[in-house]
């Protein structure tokens, strides 16, 4: 039975033409250091062989003199070529990490929000972070040791053949069949690399919910249901490696068996010719260093093999997050729009996440420039579906939104969102300070824009009574504040921002009366001149609305203003009068 092929697996011609040839100048250089380091290096064996079978004999001091300095130049030179190798590539190596996660994260960043509803946020920071790493043996000292060991081999290949062709003969069978080995060996292990990455990052992902719900664990005392999950986590990823290392040391002690009996033989084979003069104990000497500097390389190989691998497994993984389509992929959003009015108009909308299940069926209505629309209905009836396709968030299946005319899928996104502000029930903060949160949509906003819409959103009510005021820290998530104060904050950042379409998503629920009396009127503010679309389930939030549009099952089932629905003792009536109740 074949095999099923990895998809997105990246191949050697790829690697080399985006990856190594437009970093061709450092690898240049890199690989020449290799040389000048590896051919320095074998100064020494091939001194040893003048040493012993000219110079000692003769007793020769001026050509001792010689060869000491030969050797010793040798050394410097190796050692100097080494260091400014490291340098080099290494450097150039982190360079490369630092810009292949930017690309990823800026690719990540840019995808549709329906990417983001099935991913796992700790599981892209992993691949984010970690699937890079291995490049840097692409670019770094692994693949300049596994060229200048090839190089190495071949040039000491070459002077044991001028040594002794039979002792060489004897030696190549154990290194073919390592060869074959190690050729096997690494065609298994590649997806073992690629399966521990995706392992890695579930893990990860899972710690990072886990840190992030730290409250819920401890709340329904559910740690130890935490710590075997994550135990569990973590013993496949040992499983994984242990895979990778059986392999790896089968490799290894493949070589150390083959090799050693190879020279096992040689000692035999060498010491037989020595005694009858067919060769000289100067040439054995070269020939057995010559043969250790050969062999060196090969057993690096599993070690160096085995980071190439790794490198290609996790720039498979960054290759499959990469070839996911951006929210411009149709190409379809080519309109630079000027300054919106906020017109916006469905016609005849449908929107579905899985085909043939629609969540949002034949919608359309009218909400003009300035207008409040308020959507209102059961859980599940497609509210925030509606909000997520105003905010171009989704793209309908079919069907037709427009913004002042304009068809909103062929908008350029940056500069449509560069006008519209969300503000939802729990909503986002960013870890550092209360300034930095508000200034988030426009961080080069003047003092006095902030402080107006610090003011209009009643955020100066409880930082005045912070000791640094808007520089105070409010911990990840905002864990620090009220939800009151987090939601009043969001609402500065919305006001700041000076949008022309504004979604409320739940903006007011499960707010005490204080926090809520403060909400409503900086909502106010914010909702003056605006175009907004307001979800809530508190119904009593949006009397005012010019428009209330009641959803169910995806559908419009009602529309009109409060007292006309009230008067149609419809849906929106029994939604009333039930939430009066309570």
């Amino acid at each position: 039975m074949a095999k099923k092929k990895l998809p997105n697996r990246v191949t050697i011609s790829k690697v080399f033409k985006t990856i190594i040839w437009p970093r061709r100048k450092q690898v240049f250089i890199g690989l020449s250091l290799i040389v000048v380091s590896r051919l320095s290096g074998l100064v020494l064996p091939w001194a040893s062989k003048y040493l012993m079978d000219d110079v000692i004999p003769s007793a020769n001091f001026d050509f001792l003199k010689w060869l000491i300095a030969a050797v010793a130049g040798a050394v410097i030179i190796q050692s100097v070529s080494s260091y400014a190798l490291t340098q080099i590539l290494s450097v150039e190596a982190q360079h490369l990490i630092s810009k292949l996660r930017a690309q990823v994260q800026a690719h990540i960043i840019r995808l549709p929000i329906r990417f983001f509803d099935t991913a796992k946020t700790g599981e892209l920071v992993s691949r984010v972070m970690t699937d890079v790493e291995g490049v840097r043996n692409l670019v770094g000292t692994g693949l300049a040791q596994m060229v200048g060991g090839v190089l190495t081999s071949i040039i000491c290949l070459v002077l044991l053949i001028v040594i002794s062709p039979t002792l060489t003969l004897f030696v190549l069978i154990p290194v073919g069949v390592f060869g074959l080995i190690s050729m096997k060996a690494f065609g298994k292990i590649r997806p073992i690399f690629r399966e521990r990455g995706k392992i890695n990052a579930e893990v990860t992902g899972r710690l990072t919910e886990t840190l992030g719900g730290i409250r819920v664990i401890k709340g329904f005392n559910a740690e130890n249901q935490e710590i075997n999950t994550f135990e569990g986590g973590v013993n496949r990823l040992f499983l994984n490696v242990k895979s990778s290392l059986t392999t790896t040391s089968f490799v290894t002690s493949a070589a150390t068996l083959l090799l050693g009996l190879a020279s096992a033989g040689i000692m035999g084979i060498g010491g037989y010719m020595i005694m009858t003069e067919t060769l000289t104990f100067g040439d054995f000497l070269a020939f057995t260093l010559l043969l250790g500097f050969m062999i060196a390389p090969i057993l690096q190989m599993s070690n160096i093999g085995s980071q190439l691998t790794e490198a290609f497994a996790g720039l498979d993984r960054t290759e499959e997050l990469m070839n996911q389509p951006l929210e411009t992929a149709d190409g379809m959003r080519t309109l630079a729009v000027p300054e919106l009015k906020g017109d916006v108009r469905f016609e005849n909308v449908f929107f579905a996440y899985e085909e043939g299940k629609p969540v949002v069926k034949d919608i359309s209505f009218h909400a003009p420039a300035g207008s409040v629309t308020a959507l209102v209905g059961s859980s599940g009836s497609g509210k925030t579906t509606l909000s997520g396709l105003v905010a171009s968030f989704l793209n309908p299946t079919s069907g037709t939104i427009t913004v002042d005319g304009y068809n909103l899928r062929q908008l350029q996104l940056d500069s449509y969102r560069n006008q519209l502000g969300v503000v939802l029930q729990d909503d986002f903060l960013f870890e550092g300070t209360i300034r930095q949160n508000i200034l988030f949509p426009r961080p080069n906003a003047g003092e006095d824009r902030l402080i107006q819409a610090v003011n209009a959103a009643y955020v100066n009510e409880f930082t005045d009574r912070f000791e640094d005021g808007l520089d105070t820290l409010i911990g990840e998530r905002g864990v620090k504040l009220s939800g009151g104060q987090r939601q009043r904050i969001a609402i500065a950042r919305a006001i700041l921002a000076d949008p022309k379409i504004l979604i409320l998503d739940e903006a007011t629920s499960n707010l005490d009366a204080e926090s809520e009396q403060y909400i409503q009127a900086s909502l106010k503010d914010l909702m003056k001149g605006r175009t907004t679309f307001v979800i809530a389930h508190r119904l009593s939030t949006i009397r005012q609305a010019d428009q209330i549009l009641v959803i169910e099952k995806g559908q419009i089932v009602e529309r009109g203003r409060h007292e006309e629905l009230l008067a149609m003792t419809g849906r929106y009536f029994q939604l009333y009068t039930y939430q009066a109740k309570i």
